[in-house]
């Protein structure tokens, strides 16, 4: 299948049938099994991929772990897109270059943000302009444009739907927008944009995956959320060996963790 035909896969899955769940991953392994778990496709999380490095998330420092880890997901048996944060430089000529770096290993999707590291939105032209380099570097790149008018509390459904409809215009393919779970904006972002597929994050004990079906999401991803339950797991899993309580069940063996990187193939 060539580069074309998956990208094209990738935006089918915004398109028909339910909506898209998009698990995360933060390394090789978290992302083979969930591969091998018959995900379709795909996601890295920036927290993972950055604490998992000993670096800190949002802040523009994780670019060459991202880089490399997104090399190797690309040979994976699944659709994979990655978390670039806000592009890790503000000049479009360079995060239109990891665009094309991107695309080139075969990662069929970005999710660039407006957030920027102290806390403020970035000037809706200026992502704009990022957004239109990516493009232009990468035509088949399925860009979900991030927008934090509510993870970050800027601006609410007004602003939001202004930097829907002017990164629409730039060139998205896909509006996110993490920190959103008011019922009547969701559907009035839906109504807005049919062709611009909407993107919510999963959030514990609020909206559930059915619930954001009906208001018509086509993408539901889990961000951290899996990292943060593993490392949970982790620590309970320790707990229990001390307590004598009972570790859980349905665990891979030794050989079904190493036989993980088998999903990988030869890097060319």
């Amino acid at each position: 299948m060539t580069y074309a035909q998956r990208a094209e896969q990738f935006r089918a899955l915004h398109r028909t049938g339910e909506p898209l769940l998009l698990p995360n991953a933060w390394d090789h392994a978290s992302a083979a099994a969930l591969a091998h778990g018959g995900f379709p496709a795909i996601g890295t999380t920036s927290l993972g991929v950055a604490a998992a490095a000993g670096k800190a998330d949002a802040t523009g420092g994780t670019r060459e772990e991202t880089l490399r880890l997104a090399r190797g997901l690309a040979r994976l048996p699944a659709l994979v897109t990655v978390d670039i944060e806000g592009g890790f430089s503000d000049r479009p000529g360079e995060v239109a270059a990891l665009a094309a770096e991107l695309a080139g290993a075969g990662v069929v999707g970005v999710n660039i943000e407006d957030g920027r590291p102290d806390g403020t939105l970035a000037d809706s032209a200026v992502q704009c302009e990022l957004i239109r380099a990516v493009k232009e570097a990468a035509p088949d790149l399925f860009v979900n444009a991030r927008t934090d008018t509510y993870w970050l509390r800027a601006g609410g459904a007004a602003e939001t739907g202004r930097r829907a409809a002017d990164y629409r215009l730039a060139g998205a393919d896909g509006l996110f927008v993490p920190g959103l779970q008011d019922e009547k904006v969701i559907a009035g972002l839906v109504a807005g944009a049919t062709d611009m597929p909407l993107n919510i994050l999963f959030a514990p004990g609020c909206l559930t995956y059915s619930r954001l079906a009906e208001l018509g999401v086509r993408r539901v991803s889990s961000g951290s959320l899996l990292f943060r339950a593993a490392l949970h797991g982790a620590v309970e899993a320790a707990r229990a060996i001390t307590r004598g309580g009972a570790v859980p069940e349905g665990l891979p063996s030794y050989a079904d963790a190493q036989a993980l990187s088998a999903a990988y193939g030869e890097e060319a």
